[in-house]
């Protein structure tokens, strides 16, 4: 699952989609308006409390149209009325109906109207369909500059308001109008470009996204952003927990290649999902073995459990199952590799000795080592106990034997001896 931070770094942070809403769309007829007004009425426009109502109308459009932007119905065409709406409804309130006598607010609601229908339309329509809809689009936008600037030469001019045709016998209005219209067509397709090009990156983003959370996992990325430190080697104090199916060769031989690949992929699907429920600050997938590194007892207890309890519930049908290991103490953990490829791992003997007690675990059986046994607590209970030979090490491991609490046994033996064990 992508994190609030990664997304927030591909798509933009709330504020800042909401400024990119207000300045590149919602703000456009009402800035233009507002100097249009200026123009007219002077200086005395500023100080009238009533100018900066379409200005707070357009904020509150852009608020709305950023909070639908990530839902299913982004809501275009109604998000783009907002404004207008809003406007109206407090000019008329506060002036009364003369505010339609204004032929500026009724270019307000046309341009609204046009803007949204084809917002909603490049939502529905074909790539290639899109293009043409956005340098449409933004002809429309610098078309608002172009009817304005009519509206104020006809209300200067007032000759010349008769009619368009008449408008435009002045070379210099042709000039202007011509100019805008170009100008708006080289606008659409410069941001067309932007946008085919900003659509190219996120998608590379979101690609190179999953594929470091193969390799790193979920918190391991997200922490590589805010602090690339932390993916230096260092030691520390963590839980590692190794897991594996039991009889899984012997299984495998009979069974053909797909059935094999469907079941280790439905094995893994299962083990990532409980592992990231349980904030795993790493796991690895390798055959029909699988990895895990926590930070406490407590949780990797929980999810050793679990692991064992729907796995083998998902394997049953196959009549096979896993044995589960869980050892504690420092480790070295962080990038390892050399320049060209590296990846983050965990080193040391208390990996191994994890390995050792897993390879050492019966079918359906969690074993943990006396470390991790000391620090169970209330949240599971040890069944047995024993000694097992593990490679490397000169005297017998202890282990025990975890199970989740019954009304048998509601609660674990009282804490071993410190000395026990590793």
């Amino acid at each position: 699952m992508e994190s609030l931070l990664i997304k927030n770094r591909l798509s933009g942070t709330f504020r800042t989609r909401f400024w990119l809403e207000f300045l590149g769309n919602s703000a456009h007829f009402p800035l233009a308006n507002s100097l249009f007004e200026i123009l007219l009425e002077g200086a005395a426009y500023l100080h009238n409390p009533k100018s900066y109502v379409i200005l707070i109308s357009a904020a509150i459009q852009s608020y709305w149209l950023t909070r639908w932007q990530d839902t299913s119905q982004p809501r275009r065409f109604l998000g783009n009325l907002i404004g207008p709406a809003l406007y109206t409804f407090i000019e008329v309130l506060t002036g009364g109906l003369d505010f339609f006598n204004s032929p500026n607010h009724l270019a307000y609601w046309l341009f609204s109207i046009v803007i949204g229908i084809l917002q909603s339309l490049r939502l529905k329509s074909s790539h290639r369909l899109v293009d043409l809809i956005i340098a449409l689009e933004n002809m429309i936008r610098a078309s608002i500059l172009l009817v304005l600037y009519i509206l104020f030469e006809s209300s200067s001019k007032p000759d010349q308001a008769t009619s368009i045709s008449l408008f435009f016998v002045d070379p210099s209005h042709r000039f202007i109008a011509l100019s805008i219209l170009f100008l708006g067509f080289m606008v659409g397709l410069s941001n067309l470009t932007a946008e085919r090009y900003l659509s190219l990156l996120r998608e590379t983003s979101q690609q190179l996204v999953k594929y470091s959370e193969w390799l790193l996992g979920h918190d391991l990325l997200e922490k590589s952003f805010t602090n690339p430190a932390a993916l230096s080697l260092s030691q520390r104090e963590r839980v590692v927990l190794f897991m594996d199916i039991r009889g899984f060769t012997r299984w495998s031989e009979r069974q053909n290649l797909a059935n094999v690949a469907r079941m280790l992929n439905g094995y893994y699907q299962l083990s990532e999902s409980i592992l990231s429920q349980h904030q795993a600050i790493k796991f690895k997938l390798s055959a029909d073995e699988v990895m895990a590194v926590f930070s406490t007892v407590d949780i990797a207890v929980q999810a050793a459990l679990e692991l064992k309890q729907q796995v083998n519930q998902w394997l049953a049908h196959e009549q096979i199952s896993v044995g589960i290991g869980l050892h504690s103490g420092l480790l070295i953990e962080g990038l390892l590799g050399s320049a060209g490829a590296r990846f983050y791992d965990v080193i040391g003997d208390t990996v191994n000795t994890a390995k050792r007690i897993e390879s050492a675990a019966q079918a359906s059986e969690v074993l943990v080592s006396a470390d991790v046994c000391h620090h169970v607590g209330q949240i599971a209970s040890i069944s047995s106990q024993r000694e097992i030979t593990v490679k490397g090490k000169k005297d017998p491991l202890v282990v025990y034997t975890l199970e989740p609490h019954t009304l048998d046994n509601p609660s674990p033996p009282a804490p071993l001896p410190r000395g026990e064990g590793s």
